[in-house]
């Protein structure tokens, strides 16, 4: 492999002016840059980054850290590709890394950005608590961002969505509408997106004096074959219920096919409302009720607050995003409202 030196001997240059050349720092004339770039050419030449990254403090790479269990899914899809064309925009590369397992790994994961000298990070955590994450970004000079965490210390670097006002006023909108009964699919207990969209339903029943009853709470795994599993086991206990809530789309998918299959009609029966949106809820029979989040509103400022960060801009805390329920076929008025 070519050497700088062996680049500048090529070109007829200094090492210095090569330098210049490959980081677009100082000015160096259009002869000496045309030379430069042939030798480059002419030797196959590949600058060491990270130490071209300590010379010029700065990579031009952005690091993202999720969990793998998190890659599958529309919501994760979108969170991602946004991630990457605003990226591109900025001229800048983003770089993923796999928060695996647990806490360690996901801090591993960190870490390992942090040694490729990221510019920035944004990290939209699965295991680590809050008081590790505030640790974290305090410890270290890269600004680094927490999607979907409310942080305590450092306020100014989360951008995070209300999952638990987003779902109680979901919740609350059913029971406008006539149902009382109001079965509820969760996401993995160890998600804290989960966890709180549970506590939002369970918020909305008790603010609207209906006691809460533990046989109509199903615990998913974000699967349709959870969604279907659920349903099953609904039926099992014998509990009544004209609505299911289910804590992302894929497993509202699976409650409505598993009711078509038991005979039970959706919406003229049990109305069906998931979370997340998804591009495939609209074209399904019936069209499926959703929550809409706003992914690709979080990402621009997420990242437009990163790249202020990094070019020395002010910023302020903003307030928490939250979803919107999108009416659509699977949900019908409950029993209350039609009497």
């Amino acid at each position: 492999m070519a050497t700088i030196q062996e680049v500048a001997a090529r070109a007829g240059v200094s090492k210095a002016t090569v330098s210049r050349v490959l980081s677009g720092n100082g000015y160096v004339g259009q002869e000496k840059r045309e030379r430069v770039l042939q030798a480059i050419a002419e030797t196959d030449y590949r600058p060491n980054l990270l130490a071209r990254n300590l010379a010029t403090k700065s990579s031009q790479t952005i690091g993202l850290v999720i969990t793998n269990t998190l890659y599958s899914g529309s919501y994760f899809t979108e969170l991602m590709a946004h991630s990457a064309r605003m990226m591109e925009q900025q001229g800048r590369q983003l770089i993923l890394a796999d928060g695996k397992h647990t806490a360690e790994q996901e801090r591993a994961a960190i870490q390992f950005l942090l040694d490729l000298r990221c510019d920035g990070i944004i990290i939209y955590p699965r295991f680590l608590s809050i008081d590790a994450l505030d640790a974290i970004i305090s410890q270290h000079r890269q600004p680094i961002l927490v999607i979907n965490r409310r942080l305590r210390v450092n306020d100014s670097y989360c951008i995070y969505i209300d999952q638990h006002a987003t779902s109680a006023d979901a919740v609350s909108q059913l029971l406008a509408r006539g149902h009382r009964e109001i079965a509820f699919i969760t996401g993995s207990l160890d998600s804290p997106t989960g966890m709180e969209r549970l506590s939002g339903y369970q918020a909305a029943l008790k603010d609207a004096k209906i006691a809460l009853d533990p046989q109509r709470i199903v615990q998913g795994k974000w699967t349709a074959q959870s969604g279907m599993a659920a349903v099953d086991s609904l039926l099992a206990r014998k509990v009544a219920f004209t609505a299911i809530v289910a804590s992302n789309d894929e497993m509202a998918i699976g409650a409505i096919k598993r009711l078509t299959e038991c005979g039970i009609a959706v919406p003229q029966q049990v109305s069906v409302l998931g979370f997340d949106d998804i591009p495939l809820a609209p074209y399904i029979t019936p069209s499926l009720s959703s929550i809409k989040l706003p992914v690709t509103e979080m990402i621009n400022e997420t990242i437009g607050r990163l790249v202020t960060m990094l070019d020395g801009g002010e910023w302020r805390p903003r307030p928490p995003f939250n979803g919107s329920l999108i009416l659509r076929d699977s949900v019908a008025d409950g029993p209350g409202r039609r009497a």
